[in-house]
This record gives structure tokens, sequence and C-alpha cells, in this order.
């Protein structure tokens, strides 16, 4: 009897500690800061305001290629601009992927783009 009750107790034990296991999550690969998601052809926001100093998540949340970088889609036509204060952007996602931008060191209204997806445009405005 004590050994069945044994066996119980460690089976058990075992069982609450590979559950326990699953629970873990690697924060290490969660985005941090302020996130903004894109789909297949758009920023899923078209803006998003931050802080000063602070840097931002894109998250790529469809199997999409996406490039972005400074400048913006006007009537049709990429225009790639640098802008004062933004931090240079070149960055490709490959699709469910996701990538930090910054940090932006000073305030103003700045703009991202996606090369491949007209009119996708991201707006950043840094208080």
């Amino acid at each position: 009897m004590f050994k069945k009750f044994l066996f119980a107790i460690v089976l058990s034990s075992l069982l609450a500690l590979m559950l326990g296991g699953c629970a873990i999550v690697d924060t290490s690969t969660q985005p941090a800061g302020p996130t903004v998601h894109m789909g297949g052809a758009s920023f899923l926001q078209p803006s998003i305001t931050i802080q000063t100093g602070q840097s931002i998540s894109l998250i790529d949340d469809a199997a999409s290629p996406h490039t972005i970088t400074n400048g913006s889609w006007i009537n049709g036509s990429a225009k790639q601009a640098k802008e004062n204060g933004a931090p240079t952007v070149l960055i490709q996602f490959n699709g469910n992927d996701s990538q930090s931008i910054g940090p932006f060191t000073a305030s103003g209204t700045f703009h991202l783009y996606c090369t491949i997806h007209q009119n996708m445009n991201l707006t950043v405005v840094v208080q």
C-alpha cells in the first residue's frame, strides 16, 4: 500500500513539474516598448506616438516580406527621406518576424514606409 501511495506522489510531482515547465515564457524574445503591427501590405496602425529616447518594435503578423526605410509614399511614388533626429532605417522582414527601430533621440514627426507595398506608410510622432 505504501509503494502505491509513494508511486502516486512521485507521478503527481513529475506531472506538476512538466506542466509547470510548459508555462515558462522566454521574455527575451518578446518585443519591448511600443509596438506597431504589419499586415500583408499595410501597417495595421498608420501612426504611433512615443516618448523621446524610446524605440519601437515592428511586428510582421503576416507571411509577407517587407522592406522598411525612412521616407513615405506620396501620390503613389516612393520618396526616401533622411529626417534629422530619426534613426536611419533599412530593415528586411521575411514574414512572421519582428525587429526594433530606434531609439528616436529627438522630438518631431518622422516617416517610415515599405518599399515593396505602395502606400504602406507609418508616421512616428516623438514627444
